[in-house]
């Protein structure tokens, strides 16, 4: 299962596209509106997420979950920072050998939180002083370990398929890419 944590502030296509992306090539995604039913985006956009901050624990009871997705959130909105939820759920998913998706700015959201300080990390220029030790890459999608990053605007896509790339394969990869650019 792969678990996307929302909260309001989060960037639509950052993170939709992933949900979206991964459902089609029939991967199991479940939403957690970190805040409540409906996490709002940046743009205004409402999402009803598949669970609530109630449902969490029975989720991560019930499921081994492959994948975290950590999306983006705008400046001086409500985040993930605050969130016991998202403790829980980095360390249930770090603790059991899961990845670590991160997008955009939620890399901070990892590197506050210490998972990186005992581990190589890399991230991107402005996120090393959060990733304790972590390398700084300009590239748009960057795997270390169990930790992905993706910069920001215009990377949804090259993220998702690099998420799909590495929950199913190279092949299962290449066929969402083509059928998408069909």
């Amino acid at each position: 299962m792969v678990c996307v944590l929302l909260a309001d502030g989060f960037e639509e296509i950052e993170a939709l596209t992933p949900i979206d992306t991964l459902r089609r090539a029939g991967c199991e995604v479940v939403s957690v509106g970190i805040t409540g039913k409906t996490a709002t985006g940046s743009h205004g956009i409402s999402v009803i997420c598949d669970a609530g901050p109630d449902e969490a624990e029975k989720i991560l009871n019930d499921n081994k979950i492959e994948m975290l997705i950590l999306p983006g959130g705008m400046p001086g909105t409500k985040n993930l920072d605050g969130s016991e939820l998202t403790d829980l759920f980095i360390n249930s998913v770090s603790e059991s050998g899961g990845y670590l998706a991160a997008i955009c700015a939620a890399p901070m959201v990892i590197g506050k939180r210490g998972f990186l300080e005992s581990k190589k990390g890399t991230c991107y220029p402005g996120f090393e002083k959060y990733l304790h030790g972590a390398a700084v890459s300009e590239e748009r999608v960057v795997l270390d370990g169990n930790v992905i990053t993706s910069r920001g605007p215009g990377t949804a896509l090259e993220f998702s398929l690099e998420l799909l790339r590495i929950l199913k394969g190279n092949d299962v990869c290449g066929e969402v890419r083509a059928a998408m650019l069909v």
